[in-house]
């Protein structure tokens, strides 16, 4: 804008102020407003903005108004069009102001969109019915707005990154063909005990910090695996600390709370649980018939073996981008200096678990794998979602400026991937993502994707074997180690009531 005055945006207060001096002939005809617009920053990733229109806007838009009114005006005491201007304004006065103020309204939020990248996250905080238009003087309205924090890319071409690699072994590929079998398994008594990885135990239970009782669940039926999820607290070394449990054992686990738990002297402490095994059972894997093949898709073991390793390889390649894109942020926050309030993150918390979920699918997880992850994820779930928008908008600030975008057909084409990876059908998979709102998630799971793919073409790497730690398995449970109401980290907190609150 050739007229458009601003403050310097390092000045004091962080704030903009933009006078728009264009001509004028009301909302509607095209030409800009004439309005000042004052934006400051009021906390991380939140800006107060103030627009002032000035009168002459609203009197030639409010003369134009009773100018239509005039010819067919139905005053009581006179023929329709022959009152007047007087007493058709005394009249219509109030049902022409209501609409002339949604026209400025309407104009000056569209010119204040098209002049002002405030990128916002949701909608502002604004109520169109709480403002009028004063019988004198300008139109002023305000409000606040959550946006895209501000920084500065550094330059994301030909960085040097660590990628985990890894050849699995005949072990390996048996313990996956076993965890991809397990939901089809029988369980059964395993008489001999000594438990391992795979097999299922029935425990009771009592949780404990100190000499404190927190907790007890009594027939408890748990997998081993190597990690443990509860509702609230994940066992991490769950299976060497079960391992070779016979019934009548007791065993003792380390169980690290989660920041969800009611009690607040417990976030991220580790508790002792005692175990008291009551029965080792183990599970009875199907015959790998012909028919029993059909439901991956496969006609024979030798097939069924390569399903496997094809699983194993997909993992890798997820867990290879996700360390991608650790260290992709990790490089962006070395100079992004920038804070997300807690607010924010409980009202995106949900919408960066879609994202995840959308992320996975899209790497051909399966449901078991993704719900375990999930959990893990969940356990902290506002750090988790501060890591994930974080990601989010350094890699949506890449693709503005990449030009990268995504249309219908390229919708179309990730929803048909992702069904055959299911082996479902592609309108049946959309009907899910629009019942479960989790469309807008894979348009931006697919930008980011694409994005990810441009850096990492351009990225030079250094092989590493992949830690343990990363594919350790984990197993979930409903339960809680510490009875209680949990802590909901994704209900929006109440705005506190104010009567010195701005105008909106």
């Amino acid at each position: 804008m050739s007229d458009e005055t601003r403050t310097d945006p390092e000045a004091k207060d962080s704030g903009v102020t933009a006078t728009e001096a264009a001509p004028t002939e009301g909302a509607g005809s095209g030409k800009k407003l004439t309005q000042s617009v004052d934006i400051k920053d009021i906390g991380p990733c939140k800006k107060h903005v103030k627009v002032t229109i000035e009168r002459g806007n609203i009197d030639r838009l409010m003369d134009d108004k009773f100018k239509e009114l005039m010819p067919d005006a139905n005053v009581a005491g006179f023929r329709p069009g022959k009152a007047p201007r007087k007493l058709v304004v005394k009249r219509f006065e109030k049902d022409v102001a209501d609409q002339v103020k949604g026209e400025l309204l309407l104009a000056s939020m569209e010119q204040l969109a098209e002049d002002h990248d405030l990128a916002p996250l949701s909608r502002p905080d604004f109520d169109p019915f709480k403002v009028e238009i004063p019988k004198e003087g300008p139109l002023v309205y305000e409000f606040e707005v959550e946006v895209r924090p501000e920084f500065n890319l550094p330059d994301y071409k030909g960085l040097k990154l660590r990628r985990p690699v890894h050849t699995f072994t005949d072990d390996e590929v048996a313990e996956e063909e076993r965890r991809i079998l397990a939901p089809y398994a029988q369980i059964v008594p395993k008489p001999e005990g000594k438990a391992q990885i795979g097999d299922v135990l029935v425990v009771d239970g009592t949780s404990r910090d100190g000499d404190r009782v927190l907790g007890t669940f009594k027939e408890l039926t748990v997998r081993v695996e190597k990690r443990l999820a509860f509702k609230d607290g994940v066992a991490e070394k769950f299976a060497d600390q079960v391992r070779g449990a016979n019934a009548g054992d007791e065993k003792v686990v380390g169980i690290t709370m989660s920041n969800n738990v009611a009690d607040v002297t417990l976030h991220g402490k580790t508790v002792q649980a005692t175990l008291d095994i009551k029965e080792v059972k183990t599970l009875r894997m199907p015959e790998l018939t012909h028919d029993f093949l059909h439901h991956f898709g496969v006609h024979s073991e030798e097939q069924f073996h390569e399903l496997i390793r094809v699983v194993l390889k997909r993992r890798l390649e997820y867990l290879q981008r996700q360390s991608a894109r650790q260290q992709i942020m990790e490089h962006i926050a070395a100079s992004a200096n920038w804070d997300l309030p807690q607010d924010l993150l409980q009202r995106q918390a949900r919408r960066a678990m879609h994202r995840r979920i959308m992320e996975m699918r899209s790497e051909g997880l399966s449901e078991t794998e993704i719900n375990g992850r999930l959990r893990m994820l969940q356990q902290d779930i506002l750090y988790s979602t501060a890591v994930a928008l974080k990601e989010h908008f350094v890699l949506q600030k890449i693709a503005e400026v990449e030009k990268i975008d995504i249309d219908e057909e390229d919708i179309d084409d990730e929803i048909t991937r992702i069904a055959e990876q299911q082996g479902d059908s592609p309108r049946r998979v959309r009907a899910r993502l629009e019942r479960e709102d989790m469309m807008e998630a894979l348009a931006a799971e697919m930008i980011e994707s694409k994005t990810l793919d441009v850096i990492l073409e351009s990225a030079e790497y250094t092989d590493e074997p992949l830690k343990k730690d990363d594919q350790a398995s984990v197993t979930t449970v409903e339960e809680q180690a510490v009875p209680g109401e949990m802590i909901d980290p994704m209900a929006a907190p109440e705005a506190p009531a104010s009567e010195d609150a701005p105008q909106s």
